[in-house]
């Protein structure tokens, strides 16, 4: 008989040489249990999906009456679904209103996908300008907005008219011209290691692109709902996008992402032609009852009320000469140390010990932190003496 390590090596698609091959059996709240049922700090929702942690009740509660109710009925669009229309004004009621209409899909690469299209119908132009040091997805379209050799050799040609800015920095808003249908930007970069942009970029890049008549997109995928300490990262610099983009934590640890903007901006995908942009799968009734069931309890309990408090917390507790620097804001943070070596050998022994990180794609030196937000402050307590405890025995 094969273990379950032995059939996933031999069945399942790797997406690493060494796959970290933790064997977990289920998940509560903030823990993950392993098959001999120890149990595991999650520091790291799943890249900030578990928002409300692992298996809330509330979400479990929703999934398995909609599931009862019913699940597929046709592709998204053409049937009057509830899911469907209550999470979408739902999030309406609490976005302004220039972002009422949303377009739901199975993921935040979809979102991005879909945003794209929307702006170069709605604009009719083609350039898109993205960031360095950006994620926003693995599909093809969605990595052209990836500028990083590293990850996107050996799968190009990817799309032309894609150029490239520095997060944070001003003088290259000149790059955005009246050719440019949309820039798209992590108000807080993700796997750069959590980079938050000043006040002043932001208001400035969005004068430019009112200048040039370009459409802003704020990929959320990972700072929205909740994850900065406010609901949305755009509401630190009292901005509203064009579009923006939502993924990851909205679904509760279902898989849904949505595309939001105006009535106006989304209406250039119903004509010339009639389902200009599709999906099968997108706005699931399952998965959109999990993000109304997520919502709500986001809103009803007050959580992100304490979420920059927790983070803060975060900061105070992890004091340590090997730590370069921590970065963030609420509970989506980047702890530095010297090197990839140094913070991987950390992740490790922590995991060993019962708290799950990670490092970030184009920010190896630093370490994950991105609990669910339910977190209580006697367990950011024992997770931060574990890491500093470990901190101790790696560098000994």
């Amino acid at each position: 008989m094969l273990t379950q390590r032995q059939l996933f090596l031999q069945h399942n698609a790797q997406t690493s040489p060494e796959p970290l091959m933790l064997e977990f059996v289920r998940a509560k709240g903030v823990y993950i249990y392993d098959s001999s049922d120890k149990k595991h700090l999650d520091l790291i929702a799943g890249i900030g999906v578990s928002n409300v942690g692992h298996c809330h009740p509330a979400v479990v509660k929703a999934i398995q009456e909609q599931a009862e109710t019913y699940m597929h009925l046709m592709v998204y669009g053409e049937y009057v679904q509830t899911p469907q229309v209550n999470f979408a004004k739902a999030l309406a009621d609490i976005l302004p209103e220039s972002l009422s209409c949303t377009y739901f899909l199975n993921s935040g690469t979809e979102a991005v996908e879909g945003a794209m299209k929307l702006a170069k119908r709605y604009t009719g132009k083609k350039g898109f300008i993205a960031c360095k040091n950006a994620y926003h997805g693995s599909t093809q379209g969605a990595e052209s907005l990836m500028e990083s050799d590293f990850y996107s050799s050996g799968y190009g040609p990817f799309l032309p008219h894609v150029s490239f800015i520095r997060h944070n920095n001003i003088a290259d808003l000149t790059k955005i011209t009246e050719e440019i249908a949309a820039v798209f930007i992590e108000p807080i970069q993700g796997e750069a290691g959590i980079r938050v942009a000043d006040l002043d970029y932001m208001v400035a890049l969005k004068a430019k692109c009112q200048e040039t008549g370009t459409l802003l997109i704020f990929d959320e995928i990972q700072s929205g709902f909740g994850r900065s300490g406010k609901m949305f990262a755009f509401e630190h610099y009292n901005i509203v996008p064009d579009v923006l983009l939502l993924a990851k934590g909205i679904g509760g640890g279902m898989p849904i992402g949505a595309f939001i903007s105006s009535l106006e901006i989304m209406s250039v995908l119903s004509h010339t032609p009639i389902l200009g942009h599709m999906t099968t799968f997108g706005g699931h009734p399952v998965c959109c009852a999990a993000g109304l069931a997520t919502l709500r309890t986001l809103v009803d309990n007050g959580i992100v009320e304490d979420v920059e408090e927790k983070g803060q917390l975060f900061k105070s507790l992890l004091k340590h000469p090997a730590i370069k620097e921590i970065r963030g804001k609420g509970l989506m943070l980047a702890v530095e140390f010297e090197s990839f070596e140094v913070n991987k050998k950390i992740i490790d022994a922590c995991i060993l010990d019962g708290v799950l990180s990670d490092w970030f794609l184009h920010c190896s030196n630093s370490m994950r932190i991105a609990p669910p937000l339910i977190i209580t402050k006697t367990e950011i307590e024992e997770a931060c003496s574990i890491i500093l405890k470990n901190i101790n025995l790696v560098l000994e």
